[in-house]
């Protein structure tokens, strides 16, 4: 351990001016010369001058290009071929002395515009909510006391606290450091961590030897540290490359990128099918005029261009849901992903179990003791393993005390209460443990008025333990505590009788049945030892890992979710297989996997041990077989992650400390602890759990697939009638009918009555239990076979719907008569009836309408409704007429529309009567 203190007398030397900050060689000022060129103190600064520092330099963040504005955003919604296309018919109108066409054109153009930006802005600003709630935090001394603050509201003189799993917030001169170590890849590219020490080197020594400076964006692999902060945002050395070469990172998930490709090639299709329209009807005689615009009116119509901004939408309100229900989505595509996921790989404590720790049982002295009480209420008192009260004379408690004291001294952690409830400050594990040593009136409080500090070896996983190193009058001892198998390796003596002995194979056999017998009982084991040590100023891991006296032993009970136990079961019922991956004893996990149905008829239990025995092929082997990992490290996570993938699992994988990051970004979805989450492990994954609960896992999963069951909807009904407005429209020139729309029909069609529509379908509440249906393959398009099969279905009937009305009501009149308006009118007004009916149908893909609650999507009942008094405007207003080409039609002309439209409704029930028989004849069939 290294410390640095600040002389009594402080040499001064010149301010430097702040703008000359960034370029200061820190790491060769003494610690007195960097607390006076900043103005602070090792208690740090007060609110108010961390207050004015960050209004007057800013946010620590890294000023990023091209963010998003309402000009851009414009810019963009302009920049798109349906905006062109309708330009183009604009200008063609105005070229052919149309003016009013021109300006109705016009007027669409300004309303697609404006509602696509309110979309995307939206959605946006949506986004930006969820980004600040997945913000990085830091703990830092501001007058004198610990606060945990925003990473962006740092400022300069902040002295910052830092521990294995924290993400380094600014450029850092370290002030004191304990067995400190930091990942700097991301700046050096070297894989190997850093040590660190706080003595001041060389001015001139390289930026990866300054050992005694922590830089922004590196990570906290191991032990602890504090220091003062020296330079934030972009004054960084991270914010200088930043400043080279700045980008703005915009999320786009495969599924907008796939229908990015996919409007790309409709949009060719659609230039092409208006080329083959356009010398059809001119070939045989139409106007020129109206036929160019005509055609430009079909291209708008083939074009499904609401649907990036719709996906945009309901992406981004989507993850908002999941994020009240406590899923913070950190990037969009695990939103696909989720609906995809075939196995959960979860750690127990906290996740699967509550984490409120409780310490029921104690091993000391060679006796079994119970401990009473709930939580990390003090209230309680020790029993013998009868439950007969204890006495001073019982044999083993002068051992037991021993052992409390070292679970007293041996922590981090501080029980505190408030508004009559107790309630820890630290570690769960260690709050337990001072719990029940104050139930023997065994007080932290007063064990620090008798020992000192001097030094400590923090937890660490690939460890499993942690110490300190006390002094108490001329004596220094070790207080151990960790994994029970770890502190008996390291022990040759015991503590009995009040002698310490040595301590024997029979012992040790006692002491692992006591650990066994507690791990089946479903209780976390935790050995305590001691060791006096000398007179040592520093503590050094190989001291600890010998010649300790072993004291005793904690059975701790972390009772299971009741909620977990059913997600579990949902969790199954969906399809997915649920792996328990823990660093607890096999014994203890194996009563935790049974208690809540992960160990079922067929499930193994392996121990990291035996995955050390195995190569990667008989792990791939045996791993779908596996249900509970115990005793594992980050090391095996990614081990496990990998041989599931190996067998085209999609795998979603929680994990909280530094080390699981790696398991995380392998994983498909990596799964962030929010409350017990290290930065980097939060940083590393897909999303990110605010309370830390398996339930929350499942519900984000069944959130997932309602979002991409939507997103289907708004696909299927777009391509449907777009595809049916393309194929009545063709169909009409081959047979040599007269145009059944105006051009300024289409137009309203597909940006009118479409866009009303494709929103709501993409926010429709969930049917049914959507996690009883099997997993999606990953593979899988946004539309299957079936649906596939669907729309070349339902769009032909759109087609000869609408042209037979048309036929019927022309009558074999010419091309312009009243007839033919009549005919238009009617074949205008089918076609948006098939519109309405086919959004209402597209509500669910198996699901009868006939059995849903009719006002069950609101915005939808809304949109329609808004569609239907704008139709009436378009039909019976004068200045309406003469703009869309149409005339009034009476109550039998809306009673023959509404019904042959809805004809496209009762095709698909047919289609969803197979869907429900096929899924009752046990094929698997994707239902949304």
């Amino acid at each position: 351990m290294t410390r640095c203190r600040i002389p009594a007398t402080r040499p001064t030397m010149p301010k430097i001016p702040a703008d000359d900050r960034q370029s200061t060689p820190w790491h060769s000022f003494t610690l007195e010369q960097v607390f006076e060129q900043l103005d602070s103190s090792e208690t740090g600064l007060d609110e108010k001058t961390a207050s004015d520092r960050l209004e007057e330099h800013g946010p620590n963040t890294l000023s990023a290009e091209g963010g998003v504005s309402i000009a851009g955003l414009v810019i963009k919604q302009l920049s798109s071929p349906l905006i062109y296309l309708l330009i183009a018919a604009a200008l063609i109108s105005v070229w052919a002395d149309h003016l009013i066409d021109a300006a109705v054109i016009t007027a669409v153009i300004v309303l697609n515009t404006l509602i696509g930006v309110s979309q995307e802005w939206r959605a946006e600003k949506t986004l930006d909510a969820l980004r600040k709630m997945a913000a990085p935090r830091a703990r830092v001394i501001r007058a004198g006391e610990v606060e945990v603050v925003n990473a962006e509201d740092i400022v300069v003189g902040d002295i910052l606290l830092l521990e294995a799993g924290d993400r380094v917030a600014a450029d850092v001169r370290f002030t004191d450091i304990n067995e400190l170590r930091i990942d700097e890849s991301a700046l050096t590219g070297e894989s190997d961590t850093v040590g660190k020490f706080a003595e001041r080197v060389d001015e001139n020594i390289a930026l990866a030897d300054r050992r005694n400076m922590a830089w922004s964006s590196t990570s906290v692999t191991d032990g602890r540290g504090k220091g003062i902060v020296v330079a934030t945002g972009m004054n960084t050395v991270i914010g200088e490359i930043a400043g080279e070469v700045q980008s703005t990172d915009r999320m786009e998930t495969p599924l907008q990128r796939r229908l990015a490709s996919l409007g790309l090639y409709v949009g060719i299709a659609a230039v092409l099918m208006a080329t083959i329209v356009f010398t059809i009807g001119f070939g045989r005689g139409e106007d020129l005029y109206e036929m160019l615009l005509f055609s430009v009116a079909a291209a708008v119509s083939a074009i499904p261009e609401g649907l990036p901004a719709v996906i945009s939408v309901v992406l981004a309100l989507g993850v908002q849901r999941m994020a009240e229900r406590g899923a913070i989505v950190r990037r969009l595509p695990a939103v696909e992903t989720l609906g995809s996921t075939t196995v959960i790989c979860s750690d127990k404590t906290g996740t699967i179990t509550r984490n409120e720790m409780t310490a029921t049982r104690a091993w000391a002295g060679g006796e079994n003791f119970a401990i009473s009480g709930e939580g990390y209420d003090p209230k309680g008192e020790v029993m013998a393993s009868d439950g007969s009260t204890v006495g001073e004379d019982t044999r083993g408690l002068e051992e037991l005390d021993t052992l409390l004291r070292v679970g007293a001294i041996a922590t981090n952690a501080t029980l505190e209460h408030e508004k009559g409830r107790w309630y820890i400050e630290g570690s769960p594990t260690e709050g337990a443990l001072l719990a029940a040593a104050h139930k023997r009136g065994i007080l932290r409080e007063e064990l620090e008025t008798e020992l000192k500090r001097v030094d400590e070896i923090p937890f660490a996983s690939k460890f499993k333990f942690m110490a300190t190193l006390d002094r108490g009058g001329n004596t220094v001892t070790y207080h151990v505590k960790g994994a029970a198998e770890r502190i008996l390796d390291f022990s040759d003596r015991i503590l009995v009788d009040g002698e310490e002995r040595p301590l024997d194979d029979d012992m040790r056999a006692e002491i692992l049945g006591a650990a066994e017998g507690f791990a089946n009982d479903a209780l976390r084991v935790v050995a305590g030892a001691y060791k006096h040590a000398g007179d040592v100023e520093e503590a050094n891991r190989s001291d600890v890992e010998k010649g300790l006296v072993f004291v005793g032993l904690w059975g701790l009970l972390d009772p299971p979710r009741a909620e977990a136990i059913e997600a579990i079961r949902v969790a199954h019922g969906a399809g997915m297989d649920v792996k328990m991956i823990t660093g607890d004893h096999s014994a203890t996990a194996a009563a935790i996997g049974r208690s809540v149905g992960i160990i079922e008829e067929h499930g193994y239990i392996v121990t990291g041990v035996d995955l050390d025995n195995m190569d990667d092929e008989e792990l791939e082997l045996r791993v779908r077989d596996i249900a509970v990992f115990a005793r594992v490290t980050p090391a095996h996570k990614l081990r496990i992650v990998r041989a599931l993938k190996a067998h085209d699992e999609v795998v979603a994988m929680t994990g909280d400390g530094v080390n699981d990051a790696p398991a995380l970004k392998q994983a498909d979805i990596g799964i962030a602890m929010g409350i017990a989450g290290t930065e980097v492990a939060k940083e590393a994954s897909d999303m990110v759990l605010t309370d830390d609960n398996f339930a929350t896992i499942v519900a984000a999963v069944e959130h997932g697939r309602v979002i991409f069951g939507n997103l289907r909807r708004v696909v299927m009904f777009l391509i449907t009638t777009n595809l049916g407005e393309i194929l009545a429209i063709l169909a009409a020139l081959i047979l040599n009918f007269p145009l059944p729309f105006t051009a300024i029909m289409i137009l309203w069609v597909n940006l009118v009555t479409d866009g009303v529509s494709v929103l709501p379908l993409g926010l429709e509440p969930k049917h049914g239990d959507v996690l009883s249906q099997p997993p999606r393959p990953p593979r899988e398009g946004i539309l299957n076979r079936v649906m596939i099969l669907r729309v070349l279905t339902l769009a032909p009937v759109i087609a000869i719907g609408t042209l037979l009305v048309f036929h019927t009501y022309l009558g074999g009149a010419e091309s312009g008569t009243e007839q033919h308006v009549m005919a238009q009118t009617m074949a205008f007004m089918t076609l948006v009836a098939y519109e309405w009916w086919r959004a209402v149908s597209t509500r669910s893909m198996t699901v009868s309408i006939f059995r849903m609650n009719p006002f069950g999507n609101k915005l939808l009942v809304a949109g329609i409704s808004l569609a239907a008094v704008l139709q009436v405007i378009v039909l019976y207003w004068a200045p309406a007429q003469a703009v869309f080409g149409t005339t009034s039609i009476g109550a039998a002309e809306w009673g023959i529309a509404l019904a042959v439209g809805s004809s496209v409704m009762f095709v698909d029930e047919l289609f969803k009567m197979a869907m429900r028989r096929r899924e009752a004849a046990g094929r698997s069939v994707q239902l949304t």
